[in-house]
């Protein structure tokens, strides 16, 4: 809901406008100037050297491993000033690649033996270990090679003395396009310099999709070729929730949006005012309102959205890129703090969701084909006590100050819930033993994210306190659909009738034996799913920050009894086009102003 400056009063004379349809990403719209991230590929000829030369070339790479070090120690620390430590850290695998003693002997052997120079003996081993990672479907280690890469780019920028622009130091508001936003660009993009982002490839659900959401600006990804048809100094339009994007807009268009912008910062700002009323419907059925967070900084904007809680503390990022495992003292802290600070709404802390696309290399997770339907989540915990028990008595501790509940991600079972449990009461029994202070009837919950869980999920509501529908799994798991993967985003569809039916399946099984049910996938903050959701009896909602105010609205302009009219309608229809159909239509008869 942003524009960069009078600039886009300009006429563009002579540029073809081209209109491109992407994934919605995160909500809002934006007019402003394009900066290419361009995917900065070297082209470094094949250089001889003689014998004499070979000492001068490894000091070379020996000095642009320093200044690599000392650019990202210096990005690493204006981060944490700016943002919060925990954005930092992300940084902390790039040290790791520095040191890299494998990397840095191979260089050195291979400027001795083959008397090259060193900006193309580095590019030609780190091209020889790009493929090798290329040829493995594991979506961490792909991950871990673009990392690799990036770190790989900044020593050969050092070396030959080329400059690329840093988000970090752009003066002017711009829009960021990217083939794909490294870890290290997401963590760039304060949202005092980039007004909004769109990618060539990701899904809703990707992490720069998240990233987009809590920093609160727009983002359209899974556009395929959007960075090359743009360039640096275009004027762009975004429209975060329709996924529209628009290169080079005509006078007409410009207009067009920036009428729609006015509307949508005088209907946030209505909604803002919601804030601090409660959220319930017209006939007086009270409905939780939470917020997804990953760091403790976010907990500001949760409550200046107007959230009860935090319905979702996603406590695997202590872990990741990281040389050492995080100590129950550090845990204890964050936990500590949150649960202060929205004391005495509730912080639900979901148990590490560790592997799939989120490892720890030092924890020696082993390859797996197939590592969204492998060793993660509770079952890495189950496996791991020793580290499962850390994190479990950190979260005790922390509940003696405010309202917190734990929750284990990827049950499949009740096996799983009952061994987890036997866990928790030793570390209950240690804090005891210690005279330690803590909660001793802290809720437990789980996520409902697998079909099996959705299916047995009468059982499970006997071993537990609450239930979290996990969307974001429970579709791609329903479906077969990777989440992240561009080609088949059309098929992730939250609205298929079978996910609506282990839903409904879930909520009520849980209030057959007397629990409340929460979501926390992203489906619970898309607004044209909120009546739906409402009326199947959903106790809990949970999101984003920036979507609590468009949710809380919806909630309280419907009765109960209308909702619940609008859930059992949406369950008859066979396919999913028929049900957002559905739903948008009886969005914009509730509140019309939507779809102005």
């Amino acid at each position: 809901m942003k524009m960069s400056d009078k600039k886009t009063d300009k006429k563009i004379k002579n540029i073809p406008q081209i209109s491109l349809g992407g994934i919605p990403a995160s909500p809002g719209v934006v007019i402003g100037k394009v900066f290419l991230l361009d995917n900065e590929e070297f082209s470094i000829p094949k250089r001889k050297i003689k014998e004499r030369d070979i000492a001068y070339e490894i000091a070379r790479f020996e000095e642009a491993l320093i200044q690599t070090r000392s650019d990202i120690l210096k990005i690493q620390e204006k981060i944490s000033r700016e943002m919060d430590s925990k954005h930092a850290e992300i940084f902390g695998a790039y040290l790791l690649v520095l040191e890299d003693r494998m990397v840095i002997e191979e260089v050195i052997s291979r400027i001795k033996k083959e008397k090259l120079a060193v900006e193309y003996v580095f590019l030609d081993v780190l091209k020889n270990y790009a493929k090798v990672f290329s040829k493995i479907k594991d979506q961490y280690l792909k991950e871990r090679i673009s990392d690799v890469e990036d770190v790989g780019k900044r020593v050969l920028r050092n070396l030959i003395g080329k400059r690329k622009d840093s988000l970090l130091d752009m003066k002017d508001k711009v829009i960021v396009v990217a083939y794909d936003l490294s870890p290290s660009d997401t963590a760039s993009m304060h949202k005092k310099n980039v007004l909004g982002f769109v990618t060539d490839i990701g899904g809703r659900t990707s992490h720069t999709a998240i990233m987009a959401k809590s920093l609160e600006i727009p983002a359209v990804v899974g556009l395929e070729n959007v960075t090359k048809q743009t360039k640096t100094g275009d004027l762009l339009i975004i429209d975060g929730s329709s996924g529209a994007v628009i290169i080079n807009p005509d006078r007409k268009t410009q207009d067009k949006y920036l009428n729609k912008i006015e509307r949508l910062e005088k209907t946030g700002h209505d909604l803002l005012n919601l804030k601090d009323l409660p959220c319930q419907t017209k006939d007086s059925v009270k409905v939780g309102l939470g917020a997804n967070i990953e760091f403790p900084s976010e907990v500001e904007s949760a409550i200046a959205h107007g959230a009860d809680g935090i319905g979702l503390y996603r406590s695997e990022f202590f872990y990741l890129d990281k040389k050492n495992l995080p100590s129950e003292e550090e845990q204890y802290q964050a936990y500590k703090d949150v649960a202060q600070r929205t004391k005495p709404g509730l912080v639900i802390v979901r148990t590490m969701d560790l592997g799939g696309d989120k490892f720890v290399s030092h924890l020696e997770i082993p390859y797996e084909m197939n590592p969204f339907l492998g060793w993660r989540a509770i079952r890495f915990s189950l496996a791991r006590p020793e580290i499962f028990k850390v994190q479990l008595r950190a979260i005790l501790r922390a509940s003696a100050h405010g309202n917190l509940k734990i929750m284990y991600p990827m049950i499949s079972g009740v096996e799983e819930v009952r061994q987890a449990n036997k866990i928790l009461e030793e570390c209950k029994k240690e804090l005891q033993g210690k005279k330690i202070d803590f909660d001793e009837n802290i809720e437990v919950g789980v996520m409902i994210e697998i079909p099996s869980a959705a299916i047995i999920a009468d059982t499970l509501a006997r071993e537990v306190k609450f239930f979290s529908i996990g969307t974001n799994d429970l579709i791609q798991y329903s479906l077969a659909v990777d989440r992240v993967n561009e080609k088949i985003a059309y098929l992730y569809e939250p609205s298929h009738p079978a996910v609506l039916r282990l839903i409904k399946m879930a909520i009520d099984a849980g209030h057959k034996n007397n629990i409340w049910v929460g979501m926390c996938g992203e489906m619970a903050g898309e607004p044209h799913f909120a009546l739906i959701l409402l009326g199947l009896g959903l106790d809990e909602f949970s999101m984003s920050p920036i979507a609590i105010p468009q949710i809380k609205k919806i909630i309280r302009s419907v009765s109960f009894e209308d909702a619940k009219k609008i859930a059992e309608k949406a369950l008859e229809f066979s396919t999913s086009k028929e049900v957002e159909d559905f739903a948008r239509h009886q969005l914009k008869k509730l509140i019309p102003e939507f779809f102005e």
